[in-house]
């Protein structure tokens, strides 16, 4: 059984001792090597990234299974079996899922669908009052103009102006058709935006399917890639290498798990709210969506407030009111306190750490940039602690950095949390 003690022991006793002692610089060629793929990879990074989001997803929702697959392994004498149960459990579960929220989602389509002329035709109205209210000042202005004009040259004994009859010039036309363009370009731009956001569905959907077939082939056989991982390192680097990957693999079932428990919180939470003002059938569908679209922190409160909108308007009165006041609270209420509160209590992250991670994911990744964030927080933390503090930082403890950050906010050191 390798360890990490055999590991070590196996490092010096394959190493020379001159190379143990003296450590051969890097010729300058190697610097400029890297430099060059550090700048190819950067100038190419908007390519890639949904490529290496792909392949994070695939190694995060592997390790986050692997636990459930291994002790499955004990029983089946194999990895095969035990993967084809778990993906097939879980299409199961989507398929019943789906055929349980068909019919009510169905009916909440239409009622939305039905309600939208009725939506249409209030829009107008306004714009078609305001549109009217500015061309009457406009006349009115002109009015007032030439009547000050006239009578500033009647003081300066200047002939008046003529008088310009009220004709249908080509300006009052494109007045009274200012409506017509200022809508055709509104539905312009909001089919440039449906055209973006189905362009950005697609590539969502290409890495879901991607990331689905890729956790069932590494469930299946792992060993050969996390293999060419430590093939990529030199043999002296793989006792630190296995400690990080140990340390990885401990944490991410306690993300996984901690993710699910926020969905199925949020979710509950929507649909007791939602009950009394839609009824259990649309408020079971908004807690459905809420769930989902959980795992996009920021953005997903907003997008599954949309169709709870839409059946508001569709009540009328003041039940739109309530129900942006609802998810408004719901959205706080999860930014603030739910979200950050269990990822940092179920993976010991500092919420504040979490939230800078969600804003850098996104900016790297896209939108599907939120599902790795707290995890990357937690390797990036794993890293540095195995690596940078165990190598330069020996010596100093936790507890060291706690009495110096006391010492910097000018806390006493008996003050206890």
């Amino acid at each position: 059984m390798i360890t990490p003690e055999n590991l070590t022991t196996r490092e010096n006793a394959t190493m020379p001792d001159n190379s143990r002692s003296e450590i051969q610089p890097r010729s300058i060629s190697f610097y400029i090597i890297l430099a060059a793929a550090l700048l190819a990879f950067i100038q190419t990074f908007s390519l890639l990234s949904p490529i290496l989001l792909s392949f994070l997803l695939v190694l995060l929702i592997s390790l986050a299974v692997n636990p459930i697959i291994s002790r499955m392994r004990a029983l089946t004498g194999g990895r095969k079996i035990p993967t084809g149960l778990v993906t097939l459990g879980l299409i199961s579960a989507l398929v019943l899922l789906g055929w349980a929220i068909f019919g009510p989602m169905k009916t909440s389509v239409i009622n939305i669908s039905k309600a939208l002329p009725d939506y249409w035709e209030r829009l107008q109205k306004p714009l078609i009052k305001i549109e009217q209210q500015a061309v009457l000042f406009e006349k009115k202005l002109q009015t007032e103009v030439r009547t000050e004009i006239a009578q500033d040259n009647s003081a300066a004994g200047k002939p008046p102006p003529p008088r310009i009859l009220p004709t249908t010039t080509p300006q009052t036309s494109e007045k009274a058709d200012s409506l017509r363009s200022n809508l055709s370009e509104m539905f312009g731009g909001v089919l440039g935006s449906f055209t973006a956001v189905a362009f950005n569905g697609a590539q969502i959907l290409v890495v879901m399917v991607t990331v689905f077939f890729g956790v069932i082939y590494t469930l299946m056989n792992p060993r050969p890639i996390f293999g060419a991982m430590f093939s990529l390192l030199p043999a002296r680097h793989h006792h630190k290498a296995l400690i990080v990957m140990q340390r990885i693999g401990r944490f991410v079932p306690v993300w996984a798990g901690a993710t699910l428990l926020g969905m199925v919180i949020i979710g509950l939470l929507v649909f007791a709210l939602m009950w009394p003002i839609f009824g259990f059938m649309d408020a079971l569908v908004l807690g459905l969506t809420s769930a989902v679209f959980e795992v996009v922190p920021f953005l997903g409160p907003i997008l599954s407030a949309i169709p709870a909108i839409l059946l508001a308007f569709g009540k009328g009165g003041m039940t739109p009111l309530w129900v942006v006041f609802v998810y408004i609270a719901v959205q706080a209420l999860d930014n603030n306190v739910i979200l950050p509160f269990i990822m940092a209590r179920g993976m010991k992250l500092h919420p504040l750490a979490v939230i800078f991670s969600m804003l850098l994911c996104v900016a790297a990744f896209g939108v599907l940039g939120v599902l790795v964030a707290a995890p990357m927080v937690a390797i990036v933390s794993i890293i540095h602690h195995e690596l940078y503090r165990k190598t330069l930082l020996p010596e100093v403890t936790d507890e060291d950095l706690d009495r110096l950050a006391r010492i910097a906010l000018h806390e006493k050191l008996s003050d206890d949390e």
